[in-house]
Order: structure tokens, then sequence, then C-alpha cells
């Protein structure tokens, strides 16, 4: 029977265990660099013995107009990839395996964050009812623009060119974040996409983005180097219901598949809550996917240890509960409780609350 802690090939990457360790944004890299505290925090749960077999970086933006919160990293300049390159080295040092997770928010934005203070942009006009982090304060969106057909080309070549920028900085690979109402899934869903040319209206138009990103970004670090998180349900960032979930990304996926990616990233239910949000068929998705799926969202050890031991995920992503437990796959090993992270030092700051946190130091209970 297959273990939550047995070894994998993924793609092209060798991980020791099918714990990873998922997306966390901290907003500790200072002007969108980052640096050794990130380095530190990353390294303190790469080891496979006792954190992930693999991580996925905190989301990172491809280009500035990618950027929709105060200090989050970016991957496109040469000081950024100096700096992911002081993490990727710190996180190998450790056996640890780390992708970078590549990341355009879209509307989900604010013009203080943006090149010349102009509107952040989208598949539509529409504002999103969603805050972001500006000057240590979370506010309301700006309302953005929707993108012109002749500027989308120039969307799919940052992302490919944010994939060679992760891959010089050492990273064993790239994830295409298309999940939780940023850009990608604003052009998915057709409750956020109100476009009636070439990129909006039927499904096949409205998955065409995410088809060309991704293979524009497997051409560069390989499709068996690349992976893609979906969130079919989630509400998150204003993200209304598409009007057939099903249809969309069962279409989504078929898509993708050829690409013979690493993996697909699948965010049950509502990103951080209810996994019953609404009623998705996931199993319908992966019969059309042969490459290894990964889980995520509301998992503790029992459910993730049935889950891999069913065949029903080769991989069980883990976010939050890494935060506090920076030994979280030691913990899962051996039963042990799990600490609580305080959610004020969740964005921005300094150590406190990001590299402070202890391993196991108790007694194990008879």
């Amino acid at each position: 029977m297959t273990s939550l802690f047995d070894p994998l090939r993924v793609g092209d990457i060798d991980i020791a265990t099918r714990i990873v360790m998922a997306p966390l944004t901290r907003n500790r890299a200072v002007g969108c660099v980052p640096n050794a505290l990130m380095a530190t925090y990353y390294a303190q749960r790469a080891d496979p013995a006792t954190g992930a077999g693999l991580i996925v970086s905190e989301a990172t933006q491809i280009s500035p107009q990618g950027q929709g919160y105060a200090d989050a990293p970016g991957v496109h300049s040469a000081a950024q990839v100096a700096g992911w390159r002081q993490v990727t080295d710190a996180v190998h040092a450790r056996g640890g395996r780390i992708v970078c997770q590549l990341w355009h928010v879209g509307r989900i934005s604010h013009e203080a964050l943006q090149p010349g203070r102009v509107p952040p942009v989208s598949s539509t006009a529409r504002v999103a009812n969603s805050r972001v982090l500006v000057d240590g304060k979370f506010i309301a969106c700006s309302a953005p623009r929707a993108l012109r057909a002749d500027e989308i080309p120039g969307i799919v070549a940052d992302y490919a060119h944010a994939a060679r920028c992760a891959m010089d900085a050492g990273f064993d690979g790239v994830e295409v974040h298309a999940a939780n109402g940023y850009l990608i899934e604003q052009f998915l869903r057709d409750s956020i996409n109100d476009r009636s040319d070439a990129w909006g209206g039927s499904i096949d138009h409205r998955t065409q983005l995410l088809l060309d990103v991704v293979t524009a970004v497997a051409q560069v670090a390989g499709g068996g180097r690349t992976g893609v998180r979906l969130s079919p349900v989630t509400p998150a960032n204003d993200a209304g219901p598409d009007s057939d979930p099903q249809a969309l990304y069962g279409r989504a996926v078929e898509r993708l598949a050829p690409l013979k990616l690493a993996y697909l990233h699948l965010i049950e239910g509502a990103t951080g809550g209810s996994r019953d949000v609404a009623a998705f068929d996931y199993a319908a998705l992966r019969r059309s996917f042969c490459g290894v799926w990964m889980v995520n969202n509301g998992y503790d050890g029992a459910m993730a240890r049935a889950a891999v031991a069913a065949g029903r995920a080769d991989l069980v992503a883990f976010g939050r509960p890494f935060i506090a437990n920076p030994d979280l796959g030691r913990r899962l090993r051996e039963n042990l409780p799990w600490a609580a992270a305080e959610r004020s030092a969740f964005y921005g700051g300094g150590a406190a609350g990001y590299t402070d946190f202890p391993a196991w130091q108790g007694a194990v209970s008879a």
C-alpha cells in the first residue's frame, strides 16, 4: 500500500515523501526581492526527513504589473534571481526540492502597486470585491481595465520570462498559479470574464490563456518540471462560481494533458475554508490527466494518509500548518500535535511569527 511517506518521481523531479508545503504568501520580500530571512524560513522546512518532500514557493509575480500585495516577491529581475538563489541553495543544502509558483494577480491589485499608478489589468473592467496589502494595511482593490487582445501575447511572454528566471535561480521547477481568482482564473470563469472576443465566451476561448501560458512555460522549464494549480469552486478574491465548473475545468485539464506536465495541484472546496462549498467531481478531472495528482485544503494527517493509500492523491499539500510547524513532516509521521500560528504575523514583519517556531521538543506519550 502506498504511503504518505514514500518517495515519488514528480515529472522530472525526485522527492523523498508525498508531503508538500503549499504556497504561502508571507510578505517578507522587502522591495519584492527575496532575502536571507526567507532563505532561513524555507530551509527550516526543507529537510524531507522532518519537513516537506516538495516545497511550492509563495506566489511570485511574473512582472511588476503582476503585483497585488506589498513585499511579495517577484522573479523577473536580476536582483530577484540572485535573492531566490539564496533560497534554493539553502533548500538544496537540506536535501529539499522547491518549485516557484508563477503569479499574476490581474484585478486583485491597487494602482499604488502598479508601475506608473495605472489601473491593474484583467479579463474585465469590473472591480473585484477583495482587498490587497498596501503600506501595511489591507485596502479595497482598484478598478481594473480589460486587457486588449493585442496585449495578451505579452502576458504569455512575461510568464515565459519568469519561468526562465526561476530556473536560473535554481528552482527544481515551476507552478503556474491558475487559481484563487487571480488573472488566469479571471479568464477561465464566465462569472468574471465578460469578453466577446477570442478570449471570452466559449469554454475553449476562456481556457486559451491558461493553455498558452502553460505551453510557453513548459517550453522553457520542461513539461516534467511544470505544474499547474487550479481551484474549480473556490470563491476566493470575488471569484463567483462559473455557470458550469465541471465542464470548464474538465476541458481545461483535457487541454493541458498533452503537455505531459509534472503535476496538477487541486484546491478542493473554498481556499482555506469549507471543503464542501460546492459540489464538484475532482476524480473526473483526474481521469483526464496522467501526471501526478496533488490535493490541497483542510487535510489533517489521517485524511492525507487515507487519500494516498486509497490512490485518491499522489501528493498532499499542507499550507498554514507549515507556518508554525517547520517539522510538520515528522509530526505527521509520528502523530505528534500541531502548533498553532498567530494570524497577526502571517503577512509582513520580520522573524517573529516567521522563523521563530521550534521543532517538536515534547515527550511522546506511550
